[in-house]
């Protein structure tokens, strides 16, 4: 665990992956070695060597248990201790200079495996490897008293504790560094979907306020001499859907069973439905409502405007998991490019919610034809584009296919950040390794080279290997093939004149600089590639060792047995090293990746739930000020639609609302865009309206913009005949005013026009004038700055 922050899936995930590679190659070794030390053992010995051997065993064995099965860390730190010291007392048991080369490698690997064991604990890792050169220095006293201690094995062990320490810290440095960006990426990708949800609810919300209270609202507004029996379950019913909170529809389902429910209007509003639905279409059920709100918005749509009280519904499947749903009318018709862009019957509830949920909406209308509204929504991001009836499909990419493609981006980057890491390690073995260990070999050995400068030529042209990957490496860059190729082929050839220019019995021993330090470098060259390759360059390697011992004479069984051993010491822990390094590649940065996708979609989920259970709370905050009084009153009969003053109110609501719709337009100027949605609903009251604009406009903040038009609104709400709305832009200032004749009377306008909010902008200023029936009002915001706005 880190000090001081959260351990990143990358680090957490790697951690334990070379700790259960330590103890499982340190158990394998010890295994191993134990049973080769009992065959080597005299027969007399063989008791003695069991009792030593086997509690050594057994401890490795309660070791792998605990990976499944924690114990108590002193327990296992005892146990790792007990492994070492018995090897080491081992040694003047079993005898022999094969004892001693198999000690020295099962101590060896041990003491490297330790610092992956205890990777998060430095000091418990160190304090074995003290343990483990306590135990050479001590099976080494035992054996042989009469020598004086060799201390070229211990210092060579000590090398490699901290180049295993080092090369750990290298790995976990890379996995840190993948975590952090991947944090860092996440909270982009988070706060852009939670934005996105946002704004998906946004539009939803926008929808059902059209779809319910406005239109019910505004048809309360548009006058007496109708029918009112359908408005109490009505406002009811637009209640209860203002409440709901969009935005947690999950699971799926049956569209079929949902266009059965929809709803075909009361008295004389009624549209007969015919419908033809070939169920069961079960869909996910985001697109399952978006298509139910928006046939019911369209058979809405019919009533009011198609002249007809008869449409058809039909509902298929169709190839690639999709669903059509098709509303179609014989009445009076329209031209759909004929709408303005403020009505939000079609490009809102229908158009725009399909959308919302990667599908699609299509009108195909003319005067005196009928319309037809097409609803199509498929599986996999194949959806038609709609236009012109062509049906053509275009790929889309669905959630699911970004979320792919977002994991596999953070695997890719993960394993990239791992692979540099392991060939920073693998590079730094190669350099510590050739220019400490095999450098003194070369040096103290020249004598006994035939010839010497062959030996000195392949120990120059290693060093050329590793600058040459090295300077790929450091400038981050990948060994282009042709560049690893001469690589490996020079490698190799270092490996056969090491070998045959070796005197016979020296191949491994102390002479040999070049067997242990030529897999390093090959493990640098290959590290991205998976590890059959890698064993099978050390297979050559080993291969073209053993033909030049054969070549030089056939070694005996003693002999054969320290060559096998030195063998397993120096490649079988490449290999080992080789295998990790696929394992981090191959599975741990997949799971890495898909660990922290996993966490990822919880804190977005966290987060979007969070943000949309406060925007609804505010969107019904501020509902409740003066929409909702008026949906409860309507629904419960205290207010009644025959009342002028309700009638007035309504408009008024009708026409904030659908100013609320047009703050949404891609418009120039949002300004002039939203006062004619206000001025369009006093229009359908029956107001004559005229509108005046001087000067060039500006960028006008979205709150400052309904502060602003909030009096024209309320104002033009309550006026019966004409009006007349400026605008006037000026470099210091932006002044909206209205003139409303023939004007209701101000004795409840307090009722309908909100009160001022704390946080309002006080560079606002509104001020009203009432002269008889006539009232003037004027909303001024004062400009921070000047824009190059000019008079005309």
């Amino acid at each position: 665990m880190r000090r001081g922050g959260h351990e990143g899936n990358s680090e957490r995930l790697v951690n334990r992956t070379v700790e259960r590679y330590g103890v499982w190659l340190r158990s394998t070794v010890v295994l191993l070695c134990g049973a080769l030390g009992l065959v080597w053992a005299d027969e007399a010995d063989v008791p003695l060597a069991s009792a030593l051997l086997a509690p050594a065993v057994l401890a490795c064995g309660v070791r792998l248990r605990a990976l499944r099965r924690p114990l108590p860390l002193a327990l296992l730190w005892a146990l790792d201790a007990a492994v070492v010291l018995l090897m080491g007392l081992s040694q003047p048991v079993l005898g022999g200079e094969g004892a001693n080369a198999m000690v020295e490698v099962a101590v060896g690997i041990s003491v490297i495996a330790f610092q992956f064991e205890w990777a998060t604990r430095p000091v418990a890792g160190a304090a074995l490897a003290g343990a483990g050169v306590a135990a050479c220095v001590l099976g080494d006293v035992l054996s042989s008293p009469a020598h004086d201690l060799d201390v070229v094995p211990l210092v060579r062990m000590l090398i490699q504790v901290g180049l295993a320490r080092a090369g750990y810290l290298i790995v976990r440095a890379r996995a840190r560094s993948a975590d952090r960006s991947a944090a860092v990426r996440a909270a982009l990708r988070r706060e852009a979907d939670v934005a996105a949800a946002r704004r998906a609810t946004e539009r939803e919300y926008l929808a059902t306020l059209h779809d319910t209270a406005s239109a019910t609202l505004l048809m309360v507004s548009q006058g007496d001499g109708r029918d009112w029996s359908w408005l109490p379950p009505r406002a009811r019913q637009d209640l209860e859907a203002l409440s709901a909170m969009p935005g947690f529809e999950t699971g799926s389902v049956d569209l079929a069973a949902l266009l059965s429910c929809v709803p075909e209007g009361e008295g004389q509003a009624r549209v007969r439905l015919t419908t033809h639905i070939e169920g069961p279409l079960a869909i996910p059920s985001g697109p399952g409502l978006a298509i139910f709100n928006g046939v019911r918005e369209a058979v809405t749509n019919v009533s009011r405007h198609a002249g007809v009280r008869e449409a058809e519904l039909r509902a298929w499947s169709e190839a690639g998991n999709g669903v059509v749903v098709e509303l179609s009318d014989a009445g009076r018709g329209f031209d759909p490019d004929s709408v303005p862009v403020r009505r939000r019957g079609i490009s809102g509830s229908i158009i725009g919610r399909m959308r919302a949920v990667e599908g699609a909406a299509s009108i195909t209308s003319r005067p005196g034809a009928g319309t037809r509204v097409r609803w199509r929504w498929q599986d996999r991001g194949r959806v038609p584009q709609a236009g012109d009836g062509a049906g053509q499909a275009t790929e889309v990419p669905g959630p699911a296919d970004r979320t792919r493609a977002q994991h596999t981006a953070a695997v890719r980057f993960i394993r990239g950040q791992l692979l540099y890491g392991s060939q920073l390690v693998a590079l730094l073995i190669c350099l510590v390794w050739q220019f400490t260990i095999s450098l003194r070999r070369l040096v103290t050995h020249q004598d006994v080279y035939h010839p010497a400068w062959a030996q000195t030529a392949a120990f120059v042209c290693l060093v050329a290997v590793a600058a040459t990957g090295g300077a790929h490496l450091l400038r981050g860059r990948r060994i282009p093939p042709g560049v690893r190729g001469w690589c490996l082929g020079a490698v190799l050839a270092v490996s056969a004149v090491s070998a045959y220019t070796l005197p016979p019995n020296h191949s491994t021993g102390p002479a040999d600089w070049a067997f242990g330090v030529v897999g390093w470098h090959a493990l640098f060259l290959l590290a991205d590639l998976r590890v059959r390759v890698y064993a099978a360059f050390l297979g050559a390697h080993i291969g073209i060792n053993a033909a030049a011992v054969v070549w030089h004479g056939a070694p005996t069984a003693p002999e054969a047995a320290v060559l096998g051993i030195a063998t397993v010491g120096s490649c079988g822990l490449q290999l080992a090293i080789g295998a990790l390094m696929t394992h981090l590649l191959r599975d741990t940065a997949p799971a890495a990746g898909s660990a922290a996708a996993r966490e990822e979609e919880l804190r977005t989920r966290e987060r979007i739930h969070e943000h949309l259970q406060s925007d609804h709370k505010e969107r019904y905050r501020a509902l409740t000020a003066t929409t909702v009084p008026l949906l409860v009153g309507l629904g419960h009969g205290v207010l009644s639609p025959h009342d002028e003053e309700v009638r007035l109110r309504c408009g008024v609501e009708g026409a904030r609302m659908r100013r609320l719709f047009a703050e949404g337009d891609a418009v120039a100027d949002p300004l002039l865009n939203e006062l004619r949605a206000c001025v369009e609903v006093a229009e359908h009251q029956g107001v004559t309206v005229s509108l005046a604009v001087r000067g060039l406009p500006g960028e006008v903040p979205v709150e400052i913009r309904r502060e602003l038009i909030d009096p024209v609104a309320v104002t033009l709400g309550r006026t019966r005949s004409a009006a007349r709305v400026t605008v006037v832009w000026t470099p210091g200032a932006v002044r909206v005013s209205v003139v409303g004749v023939d004007c209701a009377d101000d004795r409840t306008e307090a009722a309908v026009e909100p009160s001022h909010s704390p946080a309002a902008d006080p560079l606002v200023s509104v001020v009203r004038t009432r002269r008889g029936e006539s009232v003037w009002a004027e909303a001024s915001w004062s400009r921070p700055a000047a824009s190059g706005v000019a008079l005309s």
